[in-house]
């Protein structure tokens, strides 16, 4: 059996850091990062957490689908309560950067076995609250977002 996104979204951060604002506080330049990397900017939160941003891209990938949350079966993350999906099971899995296509395999499984009709999935992570803001061979690597589809 296929599956197919439906719907999707995502949420950032409302601070955005330029390659320029990390070189103030560490020895690096924009030059170095974006050569190296191709990033030029990132997001990372202050007031949002994990839970929040993977909930508002859920809600947009709701939106997108034009599915309430009543009707989701089957959630890969976290934010059953926040969204309001009453009937949905719901589990986290963590693999970090194979995360989503882990979480894509497994929701496929479920959907083939027959046993829900649709999933949510949801990728988040905030990292910006544990990096080492000193270590400028991973600090520039990394965002904080989430995103989500509907299968």
């Amino acid at each position: 059996m296929n599956i197919r996104i439906c719907g999707t979204g995502s949420a950032l951060p409302e601070r955005k850091i330029t390659n320029d604002d990390l070189s103030q506080i560490m020895d690096t330049s924009d030059e170095w990062i974006s050569s190296r990397t191709g990033i030029k900017t990132r997001h990372l939160a202050t007031e949002e957490t994990t839970t929040s941003l993977a909930a508002e891209a859920a809600k947009k990938a709701l939106a997108d689908a034009d599915m309430k949350p009543e009707e989701v079966e089957l959630i890969i993350a976290e934010v059953q309560r926040e969204i309001g999906a009453v009937n949905a099971v719901a589990f986290d899995l963590g693999a970090a950067c194979s995360g989503f296509l882990f979480a894509l395999s497994t929701a496929q499984a479920y959907i083939a076995s027959g046993r829900f009709k649709n999933a949510l999935l949801i990728g988040a992570e905030v990292l910006s609250k544990i990096m080492d803001w000193n270590d400028r061979s991973t600090c520039v690597l990394f965002g904080d977002g989430a995103g989500g589809v509907l299968l």
